[in-house]
């Protein structure tokens, strides 16, 4: 038996109207204060990729702009702004959202967590950028483990730092960030 068309456009309805529509920002960032934001080269290692973050206003809003050559000489091959977070409860925190532009590049959101000990321990999620602000959502739960000693999955409330990187390939960089926060 065929329900009646009308059943369906009202259940359409009541699950928009008890769902979520915009989910809440747990905790966001539109770069008003940019020393809380550190630039990090693989110079730190001995790679020789070269950049540098600078910070501006576009239609009166703050953004960060990271650009550089990212080289994967002498073991290197990233330029990145980090920012710590941990005093933040991120808990439900489900998906972090980024509002960026560049130059049709892949990037990476880099996520330390309290079980990331060492230097070169992340997770990440590419998303690629076009020559239009755009918002992405990335959901947490995609996020991969960047060594074999680390948890497979990241626990939200774990989330110590956040950064924005150009990695993994010779390119050259330029990605503007109007806001990145975090919501569930």
């Amino acid at each position: 038996m065929r329900k009646p068309k009308h059943i369906f456009i009202i259940y359409f309805f009541f699950f928009i109207m008890t769902h979520q529509v915009y989910a809440d920002k747990i905790f966001q960032d539109n770069f008003q204060n940019p020393s809380d934001w550190e630039y990090i080269s693989d110079d730190v290692m001995g790679g020789v990729s070269k950049g540098s973050v600078s910070f501006s206003k576009h239609n009166n809003e703050s953004i960060a702009i990271l650009s550089g050559k990212v080289s994967t000489e002498n073991n290197g091959g990233f330029i990145q702004i980090r920012k710590k977070i941990e005093n933040n409860n991120l808990e439900n925190a489900r998906y972090i959202k980024i509002v960026a532009k560049g130059n049709n590049e892949k990037y990476y959101i880099h996520l330390r967590t309290s079980g990331t000990i060492l230097p070169w321990q992340y997770y990440a999620l590419d998303f690629q950028v076009n020559e239009n602000f755009q918002e992405y959502i990335l959901p947490i739960e995609e996020f991969k483990k960047s060594g074999s000693f680390m948890f497979g999955k990241i626990t939200p409330k774990n989330i110590k730092s956040i950064g924005i990187v150009a990695f993994g390939r010779d390119h050259r960089a330029e990605i503007h960030i109007k806001e990145i926060a975090f919501i569930n």
